[in-house]
C-alpha cells in the first residue's frame, strides 16, 4: 500500500481514519448497551450521596465555618479550611449512604424516600457499603493531615456519624443525636487552630445543638405520617400537638446561646446583626409551620440554611471590619 506523501493526502487519509472510529464507538456494544447502564448507575451513586440535595452539607459547613473563624479570629489557616470543608462533603455523603443503607427496609414504605436508589433496587446494599467504605477512608485520609487531638476529635465524631443512622430507631430523641453528629466538626476545629477546646466552642456545640433539633423536627414532620404507620422514631412524634410550640422554645434558646456565644468570643455589631436576621427567619419558619402542611414543613427545614448563612456573615464582617 503506497503511503500519503502530500498534506493533502494525509489530511485525507486522517480524515478517513476518524470516520473510522467515529463509526466503531457509534456502534460498539458498550456505547450502546453499556455506556447508558454505567453513566445511570453514577448518577445513582451521586443521588445516594445527595449530591443533587445538598442542603444536608450547607447545614452541616455553617456551623464549621463559625467555629473555624471565631476559633483563629478571622484568619483560618487555609490547610486547616480546606481539609475541613473537603470533610465536611466527604462525611456529609458517607452518611447518606449509610443512613440509606440502615432505612432500605423503611424507605420503601415512605413517599418522600420510595424512589431512593437503594428503596427502589437501582443499587444493591453491596454496592452502598462500598460506597460508603470509599468515602470514610477519603475522609480519614484528610483527618490524618491535622494534630493529635483533632484526629481524635475525628474518631469520635466518624463514630457518631456511623451509628446514627441504626441508633435512631432506639431513640425517641434522635434528632439530638444527629445534633452530636452534626456539632462534632466544632470542637474539632478549635482543636486544629488552636490545640484545645476552650468554653466558647462547647457554647457554640449547644448552640448548634439545639439548632439542629429544630430543623430535624421540621423535616421529620414532613413523614410524621409515614412514620407512625411504620413505627420509625422522632421528635416530631413525640412533642405531638406541642410540636410548634417546643420548636418556637428550641428556638428561643438557640438565638440565647448564640447571643452569650458573641459576647464569650467578644464578638460586636455585625455578629448580633447576623444573629438577628436569623431571628427573622425562625419567625418565618414558624408562619410556615402554621398549619403543619408537609410542604411548608419542608420549606421551613430548607431556609435553615440561611439561618447559617446569617451567622456566619455576622462573624464574617465583624472580624473583617474590626
Amino acid at each position: 500500500m503506497r503511503l500519503p506523501r502530500t498534506g493533502e493526502e494525509i489530511g485525507e487519509a486522517l480524515a478517513a481514519r476518524w470516520r473510522w472510529l467515529v463509526c466503531r464507538v457509534r456502534f460498539h456494544p458498550l456505547t450502546t448497551r453499556g455506556l447508558p447502564r454505567v453513566l445511570a448507575t453514577i448518577a445513582d451513586y451521586g443521588r445516594l450521596m445527595r449530591l443533587d440535595r445538598p442542603i444536608g452539607a450547607y447545614l452541616l459547613l455553617w456551623p464549621t465555618l463559625w467555629a473555624l473563624w471565631i476559633s483563629a479570629e478571622g484568619r483560618p489557616q487555609a490547610k486547616v479550611f480546606a481539609i475541613f470543608v473537603a470533610g465536611v462533603w466527604l462525611m456529609r455523603s458517607a452518611g447518606c449512604v449509610i443512613n440509606d443503607y440502615a432505612d432500605r427496609g423503611f424507605d420503601p414504605h415512605v413517599a418522600r424516600t420510595r424512589d431512593r436508589p437503594l428503596a427502589a433496587g437501582r443499587v444493591s446494599a453491596l454496592e452502598a457499603l462500598v460506597l460508603f467504605a470509599v468515602l470514610a477512608l477519603s475522609a480519614l485520609t484528610l483527618a490524618l493531615r491535622l494534630d493529635r487531638l483533632a484526629l481524635l476529635l475525628a474518631s469520635a465524631g466518624g463514630f457518631l456519624a456511623i451509628t446514627y443512622p441504626f441508633i435512631k430507631r432506639f431513640l425517641s430523641v434522635p434528632q439530638l443525636y444527629l445534633g452530636l453528629s452534626f456539632g462534632w466538626g466544632i470542637p474539632m476545629a478549635f482543636a486544629a487552630q488552636t490545640g484545645r477546646v476552650p468554653r466558647v466552642a462547647w457554647l457554640m456545640f449547644v448552640a448548634n445543638l439545639l439548632w439542629v433539633t429544630v430543623y430535624d423536627t421540621l423535616y421529620a414532620m414532613v413523614d410524621r405520617e409515614d412514620d407512625l404507620k411504620i413505627g420509625v422514631r422522632s421528635t416530631a412524634i413525640l412533642f405531638g400537638d406541642s410540636d410548634r410550640s417546643v420548636i418556637a422554645v428550641l428556638q428561643a434558646m438557640t438565638l440565647l446561646a448564640l447571643a452569650l456565644l458573641g459576647r464569650l468570643a467578644g464578638l460586636g455589631p455585625w455578629y448580633y446583626g447576623g444573629v438577628g436576621a436569623a431571628a427573622g427567619f425562625f419567625v418565618y419558619q414558624l408562619w410556615l409551620i402554621r398549619s403543619r402542611e408537609p410542604a411548608a414543613c419542608f420549606r421551613a427545614f430548607l431556609n435553615n440554611n440561611y439561618v447559617g448563612l446569617c451567622v456566619f456573615v455576622g462573624v464574617l464582617l465583624d472580624y473583617q471590619f474590626r
